[in-house]
């Protein structure tokens, strides 16, 4: 692990989504970003990004590539995660509407709902307040978007969105609903590297 550079070394999952955005977003923001497809490159990073995409085929490549249980296993021993959109469905500890035989990683005790917010065509972006980022409201964009049913003791609300939970932080693991990699707004990202300095 890259443990004596002042710039975190963070991966992206690169199994399917928005790998290139998250890349994009995170050296924006001064991380050192690189993708995330074998166990061996898992074990160099300080902290990943799981991208959105779909959820029930990121978690069958997880199993195929041989990841599922290596980011568990980094995921309990508090490596920063930070999940968007179907990321977010892979960090709960429960699924609503999700495949009998789908996979979480788990790291955030809440139950989510996967497609919550409608189909690929109900997609919007709406404004959005999050705590612990300064500024105004982010920007979210919102595509298939799942939300949070309940969140347990360990979890912390960040933001919602009418009624609903869309942004959630459980020690070193942050989710959203949302995708902010796919605006020019690099605040959620540069929350979560500073997540990672910390957690050095």
């Amino acid at each position: 692990m890259s443990e004596t550079s002042e710039t975190p070394l963070v991966g992206v999952l690169a199994l399917q989504g928005d790998v290139r955005e998250h890349l994009a977003a995170l050296a924006a923001v001064g991380a050192q970003a690189r993708p995330v497809r074998r166990p061996e490159e898992l074990a160099e990073v300080e902290g990943l990004v799981i991208p959105g995409g779909e959820s029930t085929t990121m978690s069958k490549l997880a199993v195929i590539f041989g990841l599922l249980e290596p980011l568990r296993e980094r995921i309990r021993a508090g490596m920063p995660v930070y999940g968007t959109c179907a990321g977010m469905i892979m960090l709960a500890d429960k699924i609503i509407d999700g495949r009998d035989d789908q996979e979480t990683l788990g790291g955030i005790d809440m139950i989510v709902r996967r497609n919550a917010f409608g189909r690929q065509n109900e997609s919007f972006e709406a404004a959005v307040d999050i705590k612990g980022i300064d500024g105004g409201p982010v920007e979210g964009v919102f595509i298939r978007a799942p939300w949070v049913e309940s969140v347990g003791a360990g979890a912390e609300v960040l933001a919602t969105y009418g009624d609903h939970t869309v942004a959630v932080r459980q020690a070193n693991v942050l989710a959203t609903s949302f995708h902010p990699e796919l605006t020019g707004d690099h605040r959620v990202h540069a929350l979560f590297v500073d997540m990672v300095g910390a957690a050095r």
